[in-house]
């Protein structure tokens, strides 16, 4: 669970300035809420990356996630893409989050993913920074090719050891599924755009393989109430807006369906022996 707000979205970075954010109806809370009533109802425990923005602001709905059991993780702070950022401003982003997430729940993440998984081959410095912070497992390195934003073709799918100049972080890479001989990611908007029993074959698949799969979605995404946001492109409207309608329903059918516990909670069980390491 990425824990940021609808208009906090790197689809929406021309429209919506970072100044501005407090001018915007916040709904992260109530969404957030509802998140969190769905997954105590199917009694499953999960992992929410929170962004420091939203950590600052709602405190009490961060110690609401960490005192129902789920894994607190960082987002970041001001939901920034990494190859956008020098070393010098990713450092002090992820600080911040760092503080506001401790502030609001006690707890100091150890795992964090980047906005729009934007660790890339471009951003790989932002790995010996998330060391030096004390970071020890990362979700932000997609293992495929052909997107405009996030993607490192060449990076392994399962769970394994990125090793950098500081040391090595475990890298948990968000899950991908062929369809129609495309790679594609699992969860988030392609969620919303690909029938239930495809995202449902896709995570059995990966898990007949031996590993656990990663499946990923916003509280955003079962808001269909949310504001329009005005002067977005028709391909970042299609990204954000579509089948929002129906994605509170799908995914009370995918929980059902699955077996879904903490992202360190599915490191733990996986037993990968020995694990494979990347440089």
């Amino acid at each position: 669970m990425d824990v940021e707000d609808y208009f906090q979205v790197s689809a929406f970075e021309r429209q919506v300035s970072r100044k501005r954010w407090d001018q915007y109806e916040c709904r992260v809370e109530t969404n957030t809420d509802r998140m969190l009533s769905l997954m105590d109802s199917c009694d499953i425990r999960g992992t929410f990356f929170v962004l420091g923005w939203v950590a600052h602001r709602f405190p009490k709905l961060v110690r609401r996630i960490a005192r129902a059991g789920h894994e607190i993780a960082s987002h970041g702070y001001w939901h920034q893409l990494v190859y956008d950022q020098t070393p010098e401003q990713f450092a002090t982003d992820i600080n911040d989050a760092q503080e506001a997430i401790v502030s609001a729940c006690g707890v100091k993440p150890t795992a964090y993913r980047a906005p729009s998984f934007s660790i890339t081959k471009k951003s790989l410095w932002a790995l010996d920074i998330l060391i030096e912070q004390g970071f020890t497992t990362d979700s932000s390195i997609f293992p495929i090719a052909g997107h405009d934003r996030y993607g490192v073709p060449d990076a392994k799918k399962e769970i394994h050891d990125r090793v950098a100049d500081r040391g090595k972080l475990l890298e948990f890479p968000p899950s991908v599924a062929k369809v129609a001989g495309v790679t594609v990611p699992i969860g988030g908007g392609y969620f919303r755009l690909f029938p239930t029993a495809m995202t449902t074959a896709a995570i059995r698949r990966i898990q007949s393989s031996g590993r656990p799969a990663m499946f990923y979605i916003h509280p955003w995404e079962i808001d269909p109430d949310q504001p329009r946001i005005k002067g977005a492109g028709t391909k970042s409207r299609f990204r954000h807006y579509v089948n929002l309608k129906h994605t509170e329903r799908k995914l009370i059918g995918l929980v059902q369906s699955h077996r879904f516990g903490t992202m360190a909670t599915s490191i733990a069980s996986a037993n990968q022996a020995p694990l494979r390491k990347a440089g």
